[in-house]
C-alpha cells in the first residue's frame, strides 16, 4: 500500500500496538509516521523505521504542520480525560486544514449519551469528536470499542485471587474486548484501499457478568473465588477508606454503575469480521493473565 499513514498516542499501549500489527502485515516502515509529543519516550519506533512527528493537541500550528501529506490519521483518543474534548476536536480540525484523506478514531460503546449516563465525564469527548469527525467533510472510520478486557484486573484489584472479586457491576453482562484484538482490527482497516465513512461496533462476540469471571477464575485456578457487588456508596467507602484517590474512586463507581445499567451488553459485532477470526474470550484472558 502507498498511503502514508499516521498514528497518534504512538508511544501508549494502543498507538504501539496497532503500529507493530501494521508492520508485521507488510506495510513498510517509510509509510508509517508516529505523532509524539517527547521524541525521548519514541526512540523504539524510530529504531523500527518509523517517522516521528514532534507535536502537542494544545499547540494547534504544530498539529496542522505534523498532518502534512497524512492521507489517513488515526486519531487515538487523548488520556487526559479534563482537556480531551478541546485537544481532538484540534486534531480533526487540523487534519481537516492539512487535508487528510480519511480519519481513522479510537471511540468507545455506549447506550445512553446524556448527562445522566453515569459515565459522561468520560463519554463526552468521544460524543464531540465523533460529531467533529462527521462534519468534518473527510471520510471517517470510527470504533466503538467496548470496555478492555484489560481493565478487569483493575476492577478485581491485586488480591484478586486471595479475597475474591468487590466490584458495583450486579449481574449485567458486557462484551470485553481484547485491546490487541481491537488494535489488530484497526490495522486491518488501515490497509484497506478505498474505505467508506462507518462506525464499527467493536464488541466481543459474547457478553460475560462479572459472577461468570469469577466462576471462570475459580476453574482456573482451582480455588473458591466469589463475587461480591456492593452498593455504590458501599464500593466508594470501601476504596475511599484505603486511601485511593478520589478521582480514581470517582471513575470506578461510574464504570461499576454503567456496567450494570448495560452501557456495554452488545447484540452485535464488527470485530470478528474485521479480523477474520473469533476475538479473544474472557476464559482466554483470565488464563493469560493469572496463569503464568
Amino acid at each position: 500500500m502507498s498511503a502514508k499513514i499516521l498514528v497518534t498516542g504512538a508511544t501508549g499501549n494502543f498507538g504501539k500496538t496497532t503500529i507493530d500489527f501494521l508492520l508485521n502485515k507488510g506495510v513498510a516502515a517509510t509509510h508509517i509516521s508516529a505523532l509524539v509529543r517527547d521524541e525521548a519516550k519514541a526512540q523504539d519506533l524510530k529504531a523500527k523505521g518509523i517517522t516521528l512527528k514532534i507535536a502537542d493537541y494544545d499547540n494547534y500550528d504544530s498539529l496542522v504542520t505534523a498532518f502534512q501529506g497524512v492521507d489517513k490519521l488515526l486519531l487515538v483518543s487523548a488520556t487526559d480525560l479534563q482537556n480531551r474534548s478541546k485537544q481532538q476536536l484540534n486534531a480533526v480540525k487540523a487534519a481537516q486544514e492539512a487535508g487528510v484523506k480519511h480519519i481513522l478514531y479510537t471511540s468507545f460503546e455506549r447506550k445512553n449519551e446524556t448527562e445522566t449516563s453515569p459515565i459522561a465525564f468520560l463519554a463526552k469527548s468521544h460524543i464531540d469528536t465523533d460529531n467533529a469527525i462527521k462534519a468534518s467533510g473527510m471520510t471517517y472510520s470510527i470504533f466503538r470499542n467496548n470496555l478492555y478486557l484489560e481493565v478487569l484486573p483493575m476492577f478485581f484489584g491485586e488480591k484478586v485471587l486471595e479475597t475474591g472479586i468487590f466490584f458495583p457491576a450486579g449481574d449485567t453482562a458486557a462484551a470485553y474486548v481484547s485491546r490487541n484484538d481491537l488494535a489488530e482490527a484497526v490495522a486491518n482497516v488501515l490497509m484497506e484501499e478505498n474505505v467508506e465513512s462507518r462506525e464499527y461496533a467493536m464488541n466481543n462476540s459474547e457478553n460475560y457478568s462479572l459472577k461468570t469471571a469469577a466462576t471462570i477464575l475459580s476453574d482456573l485456578t482451582k480455588t473458591e473465588i466469589g463475587y461480591t457487588s456492593p452498593s455504590l456508596d458501599v464500593y466508594s467507602d470501601v476504596l475511599t477508606k484505603a486511601g485511593v484517590p478520589a478521582e480514581y474512586v470517582g471513575m470506578f463507581v461510574g464504570f461499576g454503575a454503567a456496567i450494570e445499567q448495560g452501557e456495554f451488553y452488545a447484540n452485535s459485532t464488527d470485530l470478528e469480521k474485521l479480523l477474520g477470526r473469533k476475538s479473544i474470550s474472557l476464559q482466554e484472558f483470565l488464563k493469560q493473565t493469572y496463569l503464568k
